[in-house]
């Protein structure tokens, strides 16, 4: 299906296995359609990633919405890393919003087999937030690879137990899509919504008693 998503981009990007399988795609939403994006996204107000329904949006981030749940999107991505991916199990969420506990090290959760991020951002200063592709799960300078978080750039990666990522500490504003690709079946997806409920309800705790 046509939508804002360069899928001839993402065919064209060669895919990185150093420390783990990955691509970054930088021009991977058309300019114009970027700009109609940013201006229809989410009016999320708060940090953490949430379910976009959950808020308000306009037209143009509804027809990107509607590409990433697309089988075209999911035969692209999923060819690039040599698995079947199916896009009725795949979980969307949106964020605007970066606080000190983001992007702590970690190799995602079992039950997604491979993650997109797809990022909202004007050209991108600060030395937070910058997304690494980590050799260690303990060294945050130990990296392969460092992706700004700009506007039309797409980062996927296959899901391992040595996929780790984080970033250094960036509070502010940090526009971000993720998609991911699951395990089949109701007991990895209960499993991923109850460690995303935890990890909202800590976070919580955490600003309550920093504040």
């Amino acid at each position: 299906m046509a939508g804002p998503i360069r899928l001839e981009a993402i065919r064209a990007t060669e895919v990185q296995h150093d420390p783990f399988d990955f691509f970054v795609v930088t021009d991977a939403l058309d300019g114009t359609d970027v700009e109609r994006i940013v201006r229809d996204y989410p009016e999320v107000d708060r940090p953490g990633n949430y379910d976009a329904s959950e808020f308000s949006y306009g037209e143009a981030f509804a027809d990107f919405a509607k590409q990433i749940r697309s089988p075209e999107l999911a035969a692209v991505v999923g060819e690039r890393f040599g698995v079947q991916l199916d896009p009725a199990e795949m979980t969307i969420t949106v964020r605007t919003l970066s606080e000190a506990s983001d992007g702590n090290i970690h190799p995602d959760h079992w039950s997604k087999v491979v993650t997109a991020l797809f990022y909202f951002n004007p050209p991108w200063e600060a030395e937070g937030g910058r997304l690494r592709m980590l050799r260690s799960k303990d060294d945050i300078e130990d990296y392969a690879a460092e992706v700004l978080p700009v506007a039309g750039t797409m980062l996927a990666f296959r899901r391992s137990r040595r996929s780790f990522h984080g970033h250094k500490q960036h509070i502010g504003p940090r526009k971000m899509v993720q998609v991911s690709w699951n395990r089949p079946g109701t007991a990895a997806r209960a499993v991923q919504n109850a460690n995303r409920l935890a990890t909202h309800a800590v976070k919580r705790v955490a600003r309550v008693f920093s504040s």
